[in-house]
């Protein structure tokens, strides 16, 4: 037995999860929050129990401090030498990583030249990596890449109808993301599909940020999400696909500069621009049972977009076997998945069992009726465990 953790390190937050492999037990989680405040705020969970404290937290380093006493003062681990790997989540890999690798001074001076790319992640995961490197500079480390699961697609997939010359010299090109999760979600799909001698998954990642991957044979053919997480459907707060002369029509109507209303578009659309109620699902169906219109129509509008990309990856698949949903909307909005699945039924053939989706939230079913053409099953996705299994394969080759 040996103890991995998964970390993800945001510009104020230290996420980690703890886990006795191989068994994948979950020995512990948490999160720092707010890092750079004295209001900072540091939680953690452990057999059943938590605890939460507002402490003074002015740098990741801190973070990974208060972490390490924790696991000790509790006695969760006698000591930190018992963590063998550790696995960082990096958003952006580029080019450079179809899968996990060990963080050696090339991985993170190439995480570090893909900033331009994911400025807010990037720089996060290394300012996390060499947090925890500092503190524990002998134990393995790997870095698993949300953009890796889709670096399977083809040229015509992954490529913008651009100059060829800016794609090449810029690498500028779809990159996707939530690329752990869907990762997970075919893994796990393929226990629906037994006999299928090459199964088509549309793998739907639908929580604040959303995204959808069209995946063959385990591998990722298409997906939602572009250059950055804005691309693709309707989010919270992202519009996802736009026209792009929307930018230069709004920016000359407002006075903005470009940079304000790329930030509009990425902090203040989606769900939240169209509703003018929120980016949360929830709050929308509340604003929804008060009659309000806006909040209707945000609601109307995201599932079609939804549904556009779901019947896109149809053709592009030539056909479905599995639709999955999973995150914090596909996995706990019963009513959300209704109406994609009502949507779907004309074309695609997609039935529903009432009596499996409502009220089911946050756990594993097969939702679909028995003469669906497609399976339609709920699957929690568990992009940490990823994290610590490729960080733990490391540490066994080592």
């Amino acid at each position: 037995m040996a103890k991995v953790m998964a970390v993800n390190a945001g510009s104020s937050s230290l996420k980690f999860k703890l886990y006795e492999m191989p068994e994948a037990k979950v020995i512990c989680s948490g999160n720092a929050e707010r890092i750079g405040h004295e209001d900072a705020i540091f939680g953690i969970k452990y057999n059943g129990e938590s605890s939460k404290d507002i402490v003074p937290i002015l740098d990741h380093e801190r973070a990974v401090e208060l972490l390490a006493d924790a696991l000790i003062s509790k006695g969760i681990i006698k000591s930190m030498d018992e963590i063998v790997a550790i696995g960082h989540r990096i958003v952006q890999g580029g080019k450079y990583f179809s899968k996990s690798v060990l963080f050696d001074k090339k991985t993170e001076d190439l995480i570090e030249s893909l900033i331009p790319l994911a400025p807010l992640h990037n720089r996060a995961h290394l300012v996390g990596f060499r947090a925890f490197k500092k503190y524990l500079p002998d134990v393995t480390s790997v870095a698993v890449f949300d953009t890796a699961f889709h670096q399977t697609m083809e040229e015509q997939d992954y490529l913008f109808p651009i100059p060829y010359e800016y794609s090449v010299k810029y690498d500028c090109r779809r990159y996707g993301a939530h690329g752990t999760s869907h990762q997970y979600l075919s893994r796990e799909g393929l226990k629906y599909l037994e006999g299928v001698e090459h199964p088509r998954i549309i793998s739907c990642h639908i929580g604040s940020g959303a995204s959808i991957t069209a995946i063959k044979d385990g591998k990722c053919v298409a997906t939602s999400m572009g250059l950055s997480p804005l691309g693709g459907i309707m989010m919270g707060t992202r519009t996802g696909d736009l026209d792009p002369t929307v930018m230069n029509y709004l920016c000359q109507c407002t006075g903005k500069s470009v940079e304000e209303m790329f930030q509009i578009f990425n902090k203040k659309s989606g769900l939240l621009g169209v509703s003018e109620v929120s980016n949360d699902s929830r709050d929308i169906a509340a604003a929804i049972a008060q009659g309000n219109k806006l909040a209707m129509l945000a609601d109307t509008m995201f599932v079609r977009r939804v549904c556009d990309f779901i019947g896109q990856y149809f053709v592009r698949l030539g056909g479905a076997d599995l639709i999955i949903f999973s995150a914090g909307i596909g996995e706990n909005g019963p009513d959300f998945r209704e109406k994609v699945c009502k949507e779907l039924e004309p074309s695609l053939g997609v039935k529903i069992d009432p009596s499996k989706n409502d009220g089911l939230r946050g756990k594993e079913a097969l939702i679909s009726k028995p003469d669906s053409k497609i399976k339609v099953v709920v699957i929690p996705t568990d992009e940490e465990l990823v994290i610590a299994q490729d960080a733990y394969s490391y540490y066994l080759a080592k």
